[in-house]
């Protein structure tokens, strides 16, 4: 059974994003917490995320709303960002995650009667894209819309690297992953990523 998730993007009040952990860790957490809410991972920006900014994944029930996600942030966090979206094949568990290392979040525009082909594509390409020498790269989680009403909407890829080198490197897939991919690309109408670092 899928699990919700919440892709957050927040902006802190001070220059750096340390005071925002902070206040997450000692005001937020413990809110999450008392309603079954977990933290699938934080990140920093490298790029496209500002420096006052974080990267925050919860993951919850399929019950829990978006407001008890978002309620705790008040006066904490502007909210820049919020999607409530659920697991497809990755991640099989709400493990949170913990290698350190590169993690892109790469936003898809895409038709909802796609989204099937699009994760069972995503599945078969990464058979191949895992499995060489040349980088060290892993899908860490592949998210869809938690309501898929709309004709349209996101889907999310968290995709973990060693580091710059390996995201780089890793433009240049096996055959078989990049005919995936190729297809994959064809079903999606726009594509945004950023780049980060795991919090500790």
């Amino acid at each position: 059974m899928s699990d919700t998730y919440c892709f957050l993007h927040l902006r802190g009040a001070q220059r750096n994003w340390q005071p925002l952990k902070e206040a997450l860790d000692a005001q937020v957490l413990p809110n999450w917490e008392a309603v079954g809410i977990t933290v699938w991972g934080v990140w920093h920006g490298l790029f496209g995320v500002a420096s006052n900014e974080l990267i925050v994944m919860v993951a919850g029930t399929s019950e829990t709303n978006l407001d008890e996600i978002t309620a705790p942030l008040a006066g904490i966090a502007e909210i820049r960002r919020s999607e409530l979206l659920i697991n497809t094949v990755r991640p099989v568990d709400t493990q949170p995650c913990e290698q350190s290392g590169l993690y892109v979040f790469r936003f898809f525009d895409v038709l909802h009667k796609d989204v099937d082909e699009i994760v069972q594509l995503s599945n078969e390409a990464w058979k191949s894209f895992e499995n060489v020498d040349d980088y060290q790269a892993e899908p860490r989680g592949l998210f869809c819309q938690r309501d898929l009403s709309d004709a349209s909407g996101t889907m999310l890829l968290v995709t973990w690297y060693d580091g710059l080198e390996s995201w780089q490197t890793s433009r240049r897939p096996p055959d078989a992953a990049r005919d995936n991919f190729r297809r994959r690309h064809d079903l999606t109408r726009s594509t945004v990523a950023i780049a980060t670092r795991l919090v500790s």
